[in-house]
């Protein structure tokens, strides 16, 4: 009795731990055989498209002014909109709901932080290459340079919340020190976007 109580608990924890686990990124090493420099920054970018076009990412880079959520992106209930600040409209603001962290006995997610990317920062429904393009245009990555941008995505704390989303959100692939050294070694290779 003991040993099938004790299977049923580590087949439970199994599953919860495989649940909760984000898919694996390549490292920068990974990629030294591309000896093509701009093959290579292109192929580093695309392992970097996996954390940028996960829901994680896309949700709050949406093409609209309205939010997505899940892990299907659907459109955010509450139908909330952007306002003027990224942070909602006036009635309905991002932290009436998300706090400073997530509220795990609601599963709502939450960040001191949260809000929308700005609009021109949205990429929802665009190729990576295009998303590369946008992401490297200080007009439309809200005016980083490529060292701050590689900062943004490899320590920014509301980026960081992709990989700790909370109960029944899948992590954004990774972990964000491996997409800041990803984001490095882009940069480092001449910043190419792949086609």
């Amino acid at each position: 009795m003991k040993f099938a109580v004790l299977a049923a608990v580590v087949g439970l924890t199994t599953c919860v731990t495989y649940d909760s686990r984000s898919a694996p990124l390549a490292t920068p090493e990974s990629f030294a055989g591309i000896g093509d420099a701009a093959a290579r920054s292109a192929a580093l970018f695309t392992e970097l498209g996996k954390v940028l076009t996960n829901p994680r990412c896309v949700n709050c880079h949406p093409a609209g002014d309205r939010p997505h959520q899940g892990e299907l992106g659907r459109l955010h209930q509450p139908p909330v909109e952007r306002g003027p600040d990224g942070r909602g409209l006036t009635a309905m603001r991002c932290p009436i709901c998300h706090q400073d962290a997530n509220f795990e006995p609601g599963r709502v997610p939450g960040h001191h932080e949260w809000r929308l990317a700005p609009r021109e920062m949205g990429w929802e429904g665009k190729t990576l290459g295009e998303i590369c393009a946008q992401i490297k245009d200080p007009a439309r990555n809200g005016g980083r340079s490529l060292d701050a941008l590689t900062r943004h995505i490899g320590a920014d704390t509301l980026v960081g919340w992709a990989w700790s989303p909370g109960f029944g959100r899948q992590p954004a692939p990774g972990t964000q020190k491996e997409a800041g050294a990803l984001v490095e070694a882009w940069i480092n290779t001449g910043a190419v976007c792949p086609k």
